[in-house]
């Protein structure tokens, strides 16, 4: 049996109202995450967002023990967790001789083995996997604004930081010569970081969140070596790495978080091979000399 265009593509999200709420949740998750995730990648901190997404779920878990699925208590409490994982992390590297990412990688592990006690402690199977897996396609209201409104607040704290974060990315003991703004940047970058995973955890969940913030940005490396291109390839990966995901999720019956995840490493990894800067067959097969 055939299907058109239509029922394959536009159906799905005009028949039904949580679609087109995961829909707009997941472009909205775009929006903000991935900008984050190409300073992330050029700083060299990829693996900081796993760690942060992790960080988050002690606190997330401790609103749950609280409140239940209360989006003000998870999200409040997922906030102040992974913040403080973040300072603590950088005072511990900077008190000991361990480095920041050993320090990080430990609370990461305490954070992540801690907020699935919190969660079995009280809640069921079900529970835990929702928090860990999250659940796009139960977005309410509420869960939209918060992560509109994260994606808001990023892009305005990205323009007004813009020149400082790059310049810190390409060379950040010239920033510290000429500006004293280094710490604030870096200390402003790490709470956007770990507000658009809490945004994500609302829909992703703790384990996913991340993978929307730096996927996109890792198939965007092989598109273009300009920042701003960047940001723009990572923002429309994720945009449509939302919308094929959950189509993926609707046709086959599939977890539409995972499916969103694998629909955007499938273009990484077709980026990989295919992708103009550095990608594989681009270096098994180098133009003539001097070629465009």
């Amino acid at each position: 049996m055939a299907f058109s265009p239509y029922e394959i593509l536009l159906a799905p999200f005009v028949e039904f109202e949580f679609m087109r709420r995961a829909l707009v949740g997941a472009a909205a998750l775009a929006l903000g995450a991935g900008p984050i995730g190409v300073f992330l990648m050029l700083r060299r901190m990829s693996l900081t967002g796993d760690a942060m997404a992790h960080a988050i779920l002690p606190g997330a878990a401790i609103g749950f023990l609280v409140a239940g699925f209360s989006l003000p208590a998870m999200t409040f409490g997922g906030f102040v967790a992974g913040v403080a994982v973040a300072l603590a992390s950088g005072l511990v590297a900077r008190a000991t001789l361990l480095k920041e990412d050993a320090s990080l990688a430990a609370f990461y592990l305490l954070s992540l083995a801690l907020g699935v006690t919190i969660v079995s402690m009280r809640g069921s199977n079900v529970d835990l996997m929702h928090v860990l897996f999250g659940t796009v396609l139960a977005l309410d209201d509420a869960a939209l604004f918060l992560i509109g409104g994260i994606a808001t607040v990023t892009l305005v704290a990205l323009a007004l930081l813009f020149r400082p974060l790059v310049l810190e990315c390409v060379d950040p003991v010239y920033l510290a010569s000429v500006s004293r703004a280094g710490p604030v940047v870096h200390l402003v970058f790490l709470v956007l970081v770990v507000s658009n995973l809490v945004g994500g955890f609302q829909a992703l969940g703790t384990l996913l969140a991340v993978g929307l913030m730096m996927l996109p940005a890792a198939t965007a490396r092989f598109w273009t070596s300009d920042v701003t291109g960047m940001i723009a390839v990572a923002t429309g990966t994720g945009m449509v790495s939302g919308a094929a995901g959950l189509l993926l999720s609707y046709h086959l019956e599939l977890p539409a978080g995972p499916a969103i995840i694998l629909v955007a490493g499938g273009a990484y990894l077709g980026s990989l091979l295919l992708g103009p800067q550095g990608g594989l067959l681009r270096l098994a097969f180098p133009g003539r000399h001097l070629e465009a």
